[in-house]
């Protein structure tokens, strides 16, 4: 079967840039008057299972600064049922990450059991990990974005570590049970309860730009917490990379994963969200699209693979069912993790995702092949999307159209880094 021939392109995104990542950490600690307020005191800092730019860095910063004025700084594990749910789990993703003592300079305090510490006017409870009631102060640390599966005034970010991440698996699993419809919401109404509750010091927010770099490192108040988060989501939205074409044939992803996405495919990129009850959106519009790997940051947890309609025998192979199913349950999302058809090498892969598109020309097909759903600065596309980007100042066609070519198993040699 003939396939189309592709060519490399380059997108141009906003590039805001935070250059002395440290020296930032360090101002806006300051702005955030931390430093009366630790002393002799033993002070959490929350770490997740999300690989965000520069973390380590970061983390240790914050360790540095808590210990020169005074404090016991500890890493609090904040990652709902993320590690299989348990403290080790905790500990093996966190290690994963870098975040360990020796790169950060504190010890790591893990913890799967949670308890009610307050209630909303609803009367739901506000679940958190017991290792959290042990500590005098808790500055949460995280990365402010859109979420993957709702829109509200809060999304992923700081109140949602407090949430989710701080309350365990219990917490996770009460939280996304009440349906993605109630959780813009909830998020908020819970946020209030533990906000209250617990000795927050404040927030160090971090947005990334397209480029996964740091584009901004900023100081939030425990008064100003969830309206300070609101704002920066609106900057954040802004810097998002996207496909280059909305209506696309056939998009082929090089892997999915946990480091990439909550979900393991941003369904912000693909247009997709498979929640039962919940409309997709419109745009982008993907006919099929197929996931070639699985990434090794993600320890086998394969959540969204049935956002993908074509994967390998080896993505499958390396999913830890286990893992992915409770991720899926705990959500409640269970679709994301249905399997879908797969063949064990990419030829025959591609063979049949165009089989199933028989109806359009070889060379018509709208292709777009993409590193990961993170990464969107370099792609290739098929030359029949490739002759409408020529007059897009955005977008630069960097190389001449080529064969799509295999290895001697017949995977997709993926030209992309």
């Amino acid at each position: 079967m003939a396939f189309p021939k592709l060519v490399r392109i380059k997108q141009t995104f906003s590039r805001p840039l935070v250059s002395d990542v440290e020296g930032s950490v360090l101002a806006e600690l300051e702005k955030l008057n931390l430093s009366g307020q630790v002393a002799g005191k033993r002070i959490g800092i929350t770490a997740g299972s999300r690989g965000i730019q520069n973390i380590v860095t970061i983390l240790r910063q914050v360790v540095q600064y808590v210990r020169q004025h005074g404090g016991e700084p500890f890493l609090l594990a904040a990652m709902g049922s993320h590690g299989g749910g348990t403290a080790d789990g905790q500990k093996e993703v966190l290690d994963s990450l870098g975040l360990t003592e020796e790169q950060v300079g504190a010890p790591v305090i893990t913890c799967a059991e949670s308890e009610v510490i307050g209630k909303t006017r609803e009367g739901i409870p506000a679940y958190i990990v017991k290792s959290a009631l042990t500590l005098d102060g808790i500055l949460v640390v995280n990365r402010v974005k859109t979420h993957t599966s709702f829109k509200g005034k809060v999304e992923s970010g700081l109140v949602k570590k407090l949430v989710v991440g701080l309350g365990g698996p219990q917490g996770a699993q009460q939280f996304h049970g009440f349906g993605s419809e109630e959780l813009p919401r909830l998020l908020v109404e819970i946020g209030e309860v533990i906000l209250s509750k617990l000795p927050i010091l404040g927030g160090l927010a971090i947005i990334e730009n397209a480029y996964e770099e740091t584009a901004l490192i900023k100081g939030v108040t425990k008064n100003d917490f969830i309206q300070e988060e609101s704002e920066l989501l609106v900057y954040s939205k802004s810097l998002m990379p996207s496909l280059p074409i909305d209506n696309i044939d056939i998009l082929i992803i090089g892997q999915m994963g946990k480091n990439f996405s909550g979900t393991g495919i941003d369904t912000n990129i693909i247009g997709r969200i498979r929640i039962q009850g919940v409309p997709e959106p419109s745009r982008p519009a993907v006919k099929r699209i197929a996931v070639l790997d699985l990434s090794e940051e993600s320890h086998g947890n394969a959540t969204g693979i049935g956002l993908a309609d074509f994967v390998t025998q080896r993505l499958v192979d390396k999913m830890d069912r286990q893992a992915t199913y409770l991720n899926c349950l705990t959500s409640t999302f269970v679709m994301r993790a249905a399997t879908p058809i797969y063949y064990e090498d990419d030829r025959k892969l591609f063979e049949a995702i165009q089989y199933s598109l028989s109806s359009i020309p070889p060379e018509e097909l709208r292709v777009v092949v993409i590193p990961n759903t993170l990464f969107l600065t370099e792609c290739m596309v098929s030359e029949a999307v490739a002759k409408e980007l020529t007059s897009r100042e955005e977008i630069s066609i960097v190389g001449e159209p080529e064969p799509m070519e295999f290895d001697s198993e017949n995977r997709f040699r993926l030209p992309l880094h």
